[in-house]
């Protein structure tokens, strides 16, 4: 009886176009689950800096739009067992030739959050850059942020990409470009146990404001939810594109090969045994691609992190977890897509495939 590898080289051009359709589906998997869960990663770490309760305005859709008044700050630092409050406003806006980049007003006593590597933090009008964009912009004095220009002050390193790739200058300076006092506020706490106490505390302060802790409120932000739901859904898709090329590349390789299913059950062998090699050759092929789709996503997302043009914000992560994730779906895209197939195989009338087969 033929082997599952001899079978495999002897239809390499069938075993080549199930091999290029699997590790196709599989990459794509692996790319749109790591960029997603890239983008949230580096959201969450931003807002986990300093942030054990993150404060917004109530009832907002997203960070972007809240406005809080900055004043309220100083009354949550006098809160008991807080140890730090510092404003933060979240902005976007073109920076000479970049069409969008990502703009942060921060408090003075949030700079100590990022690790310059070189000259000083802003004052006013005065911005640092993060040492992406300031590669990109070919390492410029000043920038010009809606018709004002910036002496830029210094360079920071950030290892996330959206904070790498943005602009920071003084909440004061950034309120007068978005017109609010402030988008959030990031609190941290001397003790995490009486986190829940103190975000009712916050929320007493004013009915327009509301405090969760950070772990909930990432938990519920709607634009990672969306992030999410997106990538779960075009995964869905690419593992449904697997199936049915797999699908469609077996029932070929079936037809083709009815000459042999009808001799192995001629001379005794059961369905079950035809099922089983066919789903042996196909986990192979499946085996190997899963290798090939992990390495050439390495490459890829290695690829996205350095190119200029995402100025370092999309910055996918592959992730113990998502490796065996995707290797579960990737055996089980393998051999959903070739049961149907060698099921059928498995069930024709000897006499009719050997019939077939030589036809």
């Amino acid at each position: 009886m033929i082997t599952p590898l001899k079978a495999l080289r002897k239809n390499r051009f069938k075993t080549a176009l199930i091999f290029i359709s699997m590790s196709v589906s599989i990459a794509a998997i692996f790319l749109i689950s790591a960029i997603s869960g890239g983008v949230v990663s580096m959201y969450s770490a931003m807002l986990k800096t300093d942030g054990d309760i993150i404060v917004t305005q109530k009832g907002i859709a997203d960070t972007f739009f809240s406005d809080i008044n900055n004043s309220l700050s100083a009354e949550i630092r006098k809160i008991a067992g807080v140890k730090k409050s510092s404003a933060l406003i979240l902005g976007a806006a073109p920076v000479d030739k970049l069409p969008i980049v990502a703009i942060y007003g921060v408090s003075d006593n949030r700079y100590d959050s990022y690790t310059l590597a070189s000259g000083r933090y802003p004052k006013a009008d005065e911005v640092m850059l993060g040492s992406k964009i300031f590669e990109t912009l070919k390492q410029p004095k000043t920038i010009v942020l809606s018709k004002k220009e910036f002496a830029v002050s210094g360079v920071f390193k950030s290892r996330i990409g959206f904070e790498d790739g943005g602009v920071v200058m003084n909440l004061s300076d950034a309120g007068t470009l978005f017109h609010k006092s402030a988008s959030i506020f990031l609190v941290s706490l001397k003790d995490l146990g009486n986190s829940e106490e103190i975000v009712g505390k916050i929320n007493a302060l004013n009915t327009d404001i509301e405090a969760k802790t950070t772990e909930s409120f990432i938990d519920s932000y709607n634009q990672f939810k969306i992030i999410q739901t997106s990538s779960d859904v075009i995964g869905a898709m690419a593992f449904l594109m697997g199936i049915l090329g797999i699908v469609s590349m077996m029932s070929m390789v079936v037809n083709d090969r009815k000459g042999e299913f009808g001799i192995m059950r001629s001379i005794g062998l059961s369905s079950r045994v035809i099922i089983f090699k066919l789903l042996s050759e196909t986990l192979i092929i499946a085996l190997v691609a899963y290798g090939v789709a992990l390495g050439a996503s390495f490459g890829i997302l290695e690829l996205i992190e350095h190119a200029d043009k995402f100025q370092g914000y999309i910055n996918g992560e592959i992730s113990a977890v998502l490796m065996i994730n995707v290797f579960i779906v990737s055996v089980t895209m393998a051999l959903v897509g070739t049961f149907l197939p060698a099921l059928y195989a498995s069930r024709i009338d000897p006499m009719s495939l050997i019939q077939r087969g030589g036809a």
